[in-house]
């Protein structure tokens, strides 16, 4: 009997230590899939930063050295549209496949035009990239913004006419967006020398862009449209019309 029992022990011992080895096999095991996980998503993240940075189109967004070419006219990481005496400042986060920043453009592209105008406001053009991934595959929204900073840095005076023929014009999410033809003309319409316009597709600010996303993303913005009139984020109902516009003029009393 004193055998049996010992025999039992003994083998009961064996099962718990090969059942303990097993257990340290499978932890190794998870540790090394979650490690090789892991990698493929930083992977990931860096080819998707250096495709919205423009990265993976033959460096036509950058410099020869890779640095990112900042647009002539751009102040503190900014589009400036309006006069820098302005008594207010709107600073309009943005993205161009956006739904919801079209309709915001519904509701206040005339209020602002006509406050930009009068000399009480200068809006603060702030893009974001962040919907590229909405538009098929083709950047939409990173090629919208490098047709605005080319046209910030070659033709200022017809920036806010584009921005706003822009949102005139807005493909819906989803779909592959205007394409760079489409986008030049559009341009040209509103008076954009057709040379600027055709030096669209050089990319050269598409990594700007991404920068400018970047930068907003840091800022602690998570939406689009955000709004912000003297530094505060506007909380008001800007889908309907006047809102706004009263805030700013209020500001500016």
């Amino acid at each position: 009997m004193k055998d049996q029992a010992r025999a039992r022990t003994e083998s009961m011992r064996a099962e718990r230590a090969a059942q303990a080895a097993r257990q340290k096999r499978n932890q190794r095991m998870f540790a090394i899939g979650g490690g090789v996980v892991i990698l493929g998503l930083l992977i990931a993240i860096v080819l998707a930063v250096v495709n919205a940075s423009g990265g993976g189109n033959g460096g036509r967004d950058t410099k020869a050295d890779g640095r990112v070419v900042v647009p002539a006219n751009v102040v503190d990481g900014v589009i400036p549209v309006g006069e820098e005496e302005a008594p207010v400042t709107v600073d309009l986060y943005y993205d161009y496949m956006c739904p919801a920043c079209g309709a915001f453009e519904a509701s206040n592209a005339d209020d602002l035009t006509s406050l930009i105008e009068a000399g009480t406001v200068k809006v603060n053009l702030r893009m974001m990239n962040f919907l590229d991934a909405q538009s098929n595959g083709t950047q939409y929204s990173t090629r919208a913004g490098n047709a605005l900073a080319t046209v910030a840095n070659d033709a200022p005076e017809a920036v806010w006419d584009l921005h706003n023929a822009l949102y005139a014009n807005q493909p819906a999410e989803g779909t592959e967006g205007l394409s760079d033809e489409e986008i030049a003309s559009i341009a040209t319409s509103v008076g954009v020398p057709a040379d600027v316009a055709d030096s669209f597709t050089d990319g050269t600010y598409r990594g700007w862009v991404a920068q400018s996303n970047q930068a907003a993303a840091e800022a602690g913005v998570n939406s689009t449209p955000t709004v912000k009139i003297d530094g505060e984020t506007f909380e008001g109902n800007w889908a309907e019309p006047g809102v706004l516009a009263a805030a700013v003029e209020a500001a500016a009393e």
